[in-house]
């Protein structure tokens, strides 16, 4: 009697191609530019705050998001320091970077101070989604990849907030929102890499 021959139910990843990351690879640099987005984010929220003011209308809205970037921002952290990769190199420069988009468009109006969040949770909820299919096709990242999903639902509803907040009310909105975004896509390739 002849057997017949059962595929393994064990996953194995596809080969990379040449040139492509390795699986391990390609987490480190994940990694690397949401820690780096993370930390932005909370300067971002830093620089809105001091403009503003404590007292402002919007002080409890921005108090609330840049705590949870904060949360997001120890999470990496950890993974960073759990899977022994660097963080991004130009770290500072993301913090001033960060911080400026936040003092600057705060010092233009409240509404300003919105759009600016809009436009970078836009790029950031994208970014997100795309990581978290990607870390779906390995079991090994099962977990990092509902990380990623939780932390695209709190950014997708800053963007919420903000548009609710008057975002798209900023005189000349779709420019500032399409040069923010441009800003944040370039920032995501250099952080991967640098």
């Amino acid at each position: 009697m002849r057997m017949r021959h059962r595929p393994s139910r064990r996953f194995v990843p596809p080969r990379p191609l040449p040139g492509e990351p390795r699986i391990e690879e390609e987490v480190a640099r994940m990694m690397r530019v949401d820690h780096a987005g993370e930390l932005a984010a909370v300067h971002i929220y830093r620089g809105q705050r001091v403009v503003m003011g404590e007292r402002h209308r919007l002080s409890p809205v921005i108090r609330e998001m840049e705590t949870q970037e904060q949360e997001h921002l120890a999470r990496f952290d950890r993974l960073l320091q759990e899977r022994r990769v660097r963080p991004s190199l130009l770290a500072p420069l993301w913090e001033a970077a960060g911080y400026a988009l936040g003092a600057v468009t705060a010092l233009m109006g409240p509404h300003a101070a919105m759009a600016a969040t809009a436009a970078v949770e836009e790029v950031i909820d994208d970014h997100y989604a795309r990581q978290r299919d990607r870390l779906r096709q390995w079991p090994e990242t099962a977990e990092l990849a509902e990380t990623v999903e939780r932390f695209r639902r709190d950014e997708a509803s800053h963007r919420e907030e903000a548009l609710a907040q008057g975002a798209e009310r900023t005189p000349g909105y779709p420019l500032l929102a399409g040069i923010i975004k441009a800003g944040c896509r370039f920032a995501i390739r250099i952080a991967e890499r640098i």
